[in-house]
């Protein structure tokens, strides 16, 4: 076999291919072109590209939204033993809403939501336990907080699909770029109220319990009293002051009524000093589990409660202080974390140090432990 050789050191590759002739119809073409297709289609491009990952994000909402519901209808089938086939009845709560009220005129908007919201609340209950009227208490308050994952789970599916196929509908890019880019806090929080699923069913401590866990060991061997719906209170001596401990009724999965409650006891025994402890969510880079302490009414939720104690407070002039126990979205409300549930002891040392630093002996303290007190005794 002959073996050829080619020299190509002294071929001119740029005069090959005209790439020094400007004037060169092959070069324009391979400029021109890419810049015609940007202009006419690069929108198109940008939202078929977007959209492939828009939709993966979607289908993972489906699940949530699909297993959730699954596990919703099979937890009742098992700890309820309901009569007749429960499905339908359960994919109608699903597709409840609430309609918020006019809000045109501000004034009273605060009760009328709350009255709303706890209509609800309190239709839904009855509802549920109809499917069989001898479930306990316990389990009526986790299948409730099961229904809620399902229902919220099913309406940010909707959502989120009803806003991309909008888009794809219209070829709108600008569109479903705020969408694309609010999609990873939505998947962040649907995973969490997933996985946030089993701790319930389990009827154990998630990380927004702290507060109550809290509360509620200080509660321990003390007279307890229903106070307002689904909380209770207690009183303890400590260091010359009367303490009043305030929490939602344990171990079932309730955040009780603590507005209505304070407004009892400040009616009775009008407190020097109210101190709320709750769970708050951390900032990107901040640790978990950080004990903090500020001012003001620290409670969650859509803002009826908070301006209920908020509104007591300030008619009769008494301070609020706030303990908060910092974590994620997903650390809060799934099965509550070893180094979160370690920090209730250092959480009760700063309550006593609290304490002592704005009251005198002989004055009283209202503690209110905030939260979802699943699986926290009191």
């Amino acid at each position: 076999m002959t073996l050829i050789l080619l020299d190509f050191t002294n071929i001119d590759f740029d005069q090959l291919f005209g790439l020094n002739d400007e004037t060169n119809p092959i070069m324009m073409l391979i400029w021109i072109v890419p810049i015609i297709i940007f202009v006419f289609y690069g929108q198109r491009i940008q939202l078929s590209i977007t959209s492939g990952e828009i939709k993966k994000g979607i289908k993972k909402l489906d699940n949530y939204k699909t297993q959730s519901r699954t596990e919703l209808i099979d937890y009742i089938k098992k700890n309820m033993n309901p009569k007749d086939d429960p499905t339908k009845k359960i994919d109608r709560f699903l597709d409840y809403f609430t309609i918020m009220p006019v809000d045109m005129d501000p004034n009273g908007i605060v009760s009328k939501v709350r009255h709303i919201v706890r209509a609800r609340e309190d239709y839904s209950r009855e509802h549920v336990k109809s499917l069989s009227p001898q479930t306990s208490d316990l389990e009526l308050t986790k299948i409730q907080t099961l229904l809620e994952i399902a229902t919220s789970l099913q309406m940010i599916y909707k959502v989120i699909n009803h806003l991309y196929l909008t888009a794809k509908k219209q070829n709108n890019y600008p569109l479903i770029l705020p969408l694309q880019m609010i999609l990873p806090f939505i998947l962040e929080e649907a995973e969490a109220m997933h996985k946030a699923i089993p701790a319930f069913k389990m009827g154990q401590p998630i990380g927004d319990g702290i507060g109550p866990m809290v509360v509620g060991k200080m509660m321990l061997d003390t007279k307890k009293e229903s106070i307002a719906f689904q909380t209770v209170l207690s009183e303890i001596q400590y260091d010359g002051r009367k303490l009043f401990l305030l929490k939602a009724e344990g171990p079932g999965s309730t955040v009780g009524r603590p507005g209505d409650a304070v407004e009892s006891i400040v009616s009775k025994n009008k407190p020097d000093v109210i101190i709320m402890v709750d769970a708050a969510l951390k900032m990107e880079g901040e640790e978990s589990a950080i004990i903090a302490q500020g001012f003001g009414a620290a409670i969650g939720g859509i803002g009826t409660e908070r301006f209920q104690i908020e509104d007591i407070a300030t008619k009769n002039n008494i301070p609020i202080f706030a303990i908060v126990i910092k974590q994620s979205v997903k650390e809060a409300i799934t099965l509550m974390t070893k180094e979160i549930a370690d920090k209730a002891d250092s959480v009760r040392l700063q309550i006593y140090e609290m304490i002592h630093d704005n009251t005198k002996p002989g004055q009283s303290v209202l503690l209110i432990g905030v939260g979802n007190t699943m699986g926290v005794p009191q």
